[in-house]
């Protein structure tokens, strides 16, 4: 089996470009190349790559696109767009990789845009000085100049750029989230023009969202509210870190209160039934588990009752639904040109990593004790200490991936949240250009923001037994995309760690269906 990936060429050479270099498409410049499948279907492709997305370059290593045509594809086909960020961190604008979302959509027949973007951790180096040059909000600033590019070339690059869909996991998730929520927001025009970026749109048609490390300037109040309560049992903190966390868990209930986030039935989502309303997903996802045959030990909080179930005891959760009756299987128009065959469909298997076994498919769950599951998880998890990501020196703590990502050009590490600045200096004020950063890397906020085109599809998953953020984070986002009325599709996967780019079938069933 071979597997041929052009762009890996690309990634070993030096490129530079100079401020001011306009922003061009060469159609004549692709190159051939193939992909074979995990499931030996050999898939045929012309790459274009090493594109600057932007004419005032800063950093020529991760500022460029790679653009993958699959054989078949026309003007009207999706485009998919994942990207690799990771921890907050750089992302190089990688090749095709088979065994990813990058390499399934390529196999069902979409275009496929990798762009680069910077990270807290890029650097170039000016006049012998080291400069940093994707601190906040740069990450996001480089991938929504990637959509205006493919937007400002759409008549020129194969693929619809009215049906971009973008794909990350954790802070690629998180960024994900954000080109979903910040769609031609003029609060990033300043930012972008300087760059050269395009000067078009930057809304896209649809998020693909995995366990999204997000609402930070929240997370911290939302992590000590759900593993708080396990101080002193699966988790061991210091006296110091224990007041952290009780203080910080007594903000959350105000935060909720503050969203304004309603039920699909239109009941208010308050600090008094959170914690209901959280276990009802993860009530859910034990359910979807059991009923593929999955065992759940009833001492990990849930009950169970017996028989037949005369009605689902969650009702319809976030994006619950089949497909319509009638659709076709495939891509965009049927299976596309070049889709794998025997490709597994999706919705079919249990979850990764489940433990099978012979559960009663006769009982369901009626109940969970959410005290009882999270300590559950804590058991079987690392949790963070507290605070889980404003902890620069507070309570004995580091800087973290976030205190780097809105520091500055020379490399600083800041506080970003007033609680923590206080607990780390005495100061009660977070400087106002890192609150402007915060507020612009929180999707949250920025749908609260007219100024935003949301986009109106979302795929959020964060798996129910990941504990890298909490479950209040991707429950709260959902629930401002349902109630935004847009078309949402959210879980919390049974047993999943934090990971991303699993359960391929049925992402890509969800985007046939949101693309026909």
């Amino acid at each position: 089996m071979k597997t041929f990936i052009i762009a890996s060429l690309a990634l070993g050479l030096s490129l530079e470009a100079g401020a001011g270099t306009a922003l061009k498409f060469d159609a004549e410049a692709g190159v051939a190349g193939s992909m074979t499948t995990p499931f030996g279907q050999v898939v045929n492709y012309t790459a274009y790559t090493n594109i600057y997305y932007v004419s005032n370059v800063e950093d020529s290593t991760y500022q460029r696109l790679n653009i993958y045509v699959p054989e078949g594809a026309t003007q009207q086909t999706p485009i998919f767009m994942p990207n690799g960020v990771a921890g907050y961190m750089a992302a190089m604008p990688r090749g095709i990789n088979p065994g990813d979302a990058s390499g399934r959509a390529l196999a069902e027949g979409y275009v496929v845009v990798v762009a680069g973007a910077r990270g807290r951790n890029s650097t170039v180096s000016r006049g012998g000085e080291t400069i940093y040059t994707g601190r906040a909000p740069k990450g996001l600033l480089d991938l929504k100049a990637a959509i205006r590019y493919l937007r400002l070339f759409d008549k020129e690059i194969p693929g619809d750029a009215e049906k971009i869909i973008t794909n990350g996991t954790s802070a690629g998730g998180a960024m994900s989230s954000l080109l979903g929520a910040t769609g031609n927001n003029p609060a990033y025009d300043k930012y972008l023009k300087a760059m050269g970026a395009a000067e078009t749109r930057d809304d896209i048609f649809a998020a693909v969202c995995f366990c999204p490390i997000t609402d930070l300037d929240n997370a911290d109040k939302a992590y000590e509210w759900t593993y708080g309560r396990c101080n002193g049992k699966q988790r061991h903190l210091t006296e110091e870190q224990q007041k952290v966390s009780e203080e910080l868990a007594s903000q959350f209930g105000e935060y909720i209160n503050s969203l304004g986030l309603t039920k699909p039935d239109g009941t208010p989502i308050t600090a008094d039934n959170y914690q209901e309303y959280m276990g009802s997903f993860l009530m859910k996802s034990a359910q979807e588990a059991k009923d593929a045959g999955a065992e759940i030990a009833d001492t990990i909080g849930f009950s169970f009752g017996g028989g037949m179930m005369a009605a689902a005891p969650m009702g319809r959760a976030i994006g619950e639904g089949g497909r319509p009756q009638g659709m076709p299987p495939g891509g965009p128009q049927g299976r596309p040109q070049g889709a794998p065959q025997g490709m597994p469909p999706g919705r079919q298997g249990g979850p990764r990593g489940m433990m099978m076994g012979g559960g009663s498919q006769s009982e369901y769950i009626t109940a969970i004790d959410v005290d009882k599951y999270i300590g559950y998880v804590a058991s079987i998890t690392t949790i963070k200490t507290a605070p889980a990501f404003d902890r620069l020196g507070v309570a004995g703590g580091n800087a973290s991936a976030e205190n780097e990502e809105f520091g500055d050009s020379k490399g600083s590490s800041v506080n970003f949240t007033a609680y923590s600045l206080g607990k780390a200096t005495g100061e009660t004020s977070v400087n106002e250009d890192i609150q402007e950063a915060v507020r612009l890397l929180n999707p949250m906020r920025m749908t609260e923001d007219k100024g935003s085109t949301v986009a109106p599809h979302w795929y959020i998953r964060h798996g129910a037994r990941d504990a890298d953020t909490s479950f209040p984070v991707p429950i709260n986002l959902a629930t401002r995309m349902q109630n935004l009325g847009k078309d949402v599709n959210f879980k919390l996967p049974w047993n999943r760690p934090h990971s991303g780019d699993y359960a391929l079938g049925e992402l890509f069933q969800w985007i046939e269906t949101i693309c026909q």
